[in-house]
């Protein structure tokens, strides 16, 4: 009995009743006509962060940023705060620390709060899920709150999908990229390699020399793909990744289809990794078409 009673306590309310709850909107993504009306207006001095929030990093000039627009604004979106325990009068941050920040830059002497009666699980589990729906969060440390709400907390990759209005899969695939080493979790980390090649990463055989190359190189997503198949063929056979297809951005698609539109045939852009230089190909189906072109760059001489 009393372990059927702690693991109900272990997987507290739920995220949906959680959520449901709280607003864990930030200030610079919610509607800047419609503000929440908060509970109270409390001196700033009376907040205080919580001692286990997971995100111990603030961007300066993040943090300056919104300052600036709090300045401007004020607080559209209150902080959600709880009694803090053991502190008459005072109030811990649950959700909203970077507000509570930069309104301290901005010299605010009061801030606009929500009061909610919770204990400490679910304040940790609030504080993950606001860091997971950060905008800025990397893929790694959006992976590495889903494994503590997944295993501190007894939620399923499904409940947590439907809460955070996730897909399954794309949990799951976030969850892999903690397989990799940390020194490649670490570039992730750095913004030197993105999601897609740290997907990539998860079923190499040397994932740490791979993430090299295509850092060295850099590669596109889509160039490592095709380095990771050619991991299984013998060395003499593996063609050079800067050979591999170049993954084209939406502007270089558009130039291709202006110019082919201009002269009436194919025209391919093809730019070499990490250089201004590369080629462009014009594709011709007769003989006539040949001359036309012909006719086309003599005239543009």
């Amino acid at each position: 009995m009393a372990d059927k009673k702690e693991q109900r306590r272990g997987l507290g309310r739920g995220l949906s009743a959680l959520m449901s709850d709280v607003d864990l909107v930030p200030a610079q993504e919610a509607d800047q006509t419609t503000p929440r009306s908060p509970d109270r207006l409390v001196p700033i001095e009376s907040v205080v962060p919580n001692k286990d929030q997971p995100r111990r990093t603030f961007t300066e000039d993040h943090l300056r940023e919104l300052s600036e627009s709090i300045r401007a604004k004020g607080i559209l979106q209150p902080i959600i705060v709880r009694p803090a325990p053991g502190s008459e009068g005072q109030f811990e941050i649950v959700a909203g620390e970077r507000r509570w920040r930069a309104a301290q830059l901005a010299q605010l002497h009061e801030v606009p709060v929500l009061v909610r009666d919770l204990d400490d699980q679910e304040t940790l589990e609030i504080a993950i899920i606001e860091n997971i729906q950060r905008a800025d969060l990397n893929a790694i440390e959006e992976a590495a709150g889903y494994k503590q709400l997944m295993f501190r907390f007894g939620h399923t990759q499904e409940k947590i999908a439907e809460a955070l209005g996730k897909s399954r899969s794309h949990i799951a695939n976030l969850l892999r990229l903690l397989n990799l080493p940390e020194g490649v979790q670490e570039h992730v980390r750095n913004g030197e390699l993105s999601a897609g090649h740290a997907r990539t990463l998860v079923t190499a055989r040397d994932p740490e020399t791979m993430a090299q190359q295509i850092m060295d190189k850099k590669l596109s997503v889509r160039q490592a793909e095709a380095l990771l198949r050619a991991e299984s063929q013998p060395p003499r056979q593996r063609p050079d990744p800067a050979s591999y297809p170049m993954e084209k951005d939406a502007d270089t698609r558009a130039l291709e289809g202006d110019l082919s539109a201009a002269v009436g045939m194919k025209v391919s852009i093809s730019n070499k990794p990490g250089a201004e230089s590369g080629t462009l190909t014009i594709s011709y189906n007769n003989f006539e078409q040949l001359d036309a072109l012909c006719m086309i760059l003599s005239v543009a001489r």
